[in-house]
């Protein structure tokens, strides 16, 4: 005997009238399950996305069966995706390279700007000719270079004191090589 409440749950789940949801039913035996796959061989409801199956699942608290439809993987039920992940991957770096993009690293000599480049170079340069790049950054600041970062998220106070203070100790080191007395006035610049 078919109930109501069998018929309500196939026409909830196949998307049917009543009628068809009794008809589809009684094919079945009452077979909720049955009654979805004969319904989708007559093409009368479409099959899940993803090359999914149908399957029981006792998922009530009064312990009868509800029948669900299973998928590729939803986000809900499993998480994120593999393609998800790989996308917010590639979102994080292009946020990452166009900061350091709107954020440069300035070269200056005698209070004039030498060289500006933007801090996704000097990284690439540091990550791949990291050999040639530090020793010439720290060479640099043996000749009286200074470097200064600029722009909206590293052009802050902190960051250029502490690239001022490590210009300060080159010069101090260096004239400490030469035998000069370090003059505290000249540590201003």
């Amino acid at each position: 005997m078919i109930t109501l409440d069998q018929v309500e749950k196939l026409r909830k789940r196949a998307n049917v009238s009543y009628d068809e949801a009794k008809k589809a039913l009684e094919e079945a035996n009452g077979d909720i399950l049955e009654a979805l796959i004969n319904l989708e061989k007559q093409n009368r409801v479409k099959p899940p996305e993803g090359g999914g199956y149908y399957s029981s699942k006792g998922s009530q608290e009064d312990g009868s069966k509800e029948y669900q439809t299973k998928g590729a993987k939803s986000k809900n039920e499993y998480g994120v995706s593999f393609g998800d992940l790989i996308g917010k991957f590639f979102r994080w770096c292009g946020n990452i390279i166009n900061r350091g993009n709107r954020n440069h690293f300035e070269v200056i000599k005698d209070g004039e700007k030498i060289m500006t480049i933007p801090v996704t170079v000097l990284v690439i340069l540091v990550m791949f000719t990291f050999w040639i790049t530090i020793p010439i950054i720290i060479l640099g600041l043996f000749f009286g270079y200074r470097y200064v970062f600029t722009g909206p998220d590293l052009g802050k106070e902190s960051v250029n004191r502490a690239m001022n203070s490590v210009a300060n100790a080159a010069e101090n080191l260096k004239k400490e090589v030469k035998g000069e007395e370090y003059n505290e006035e000249n540590s201003d610049n």
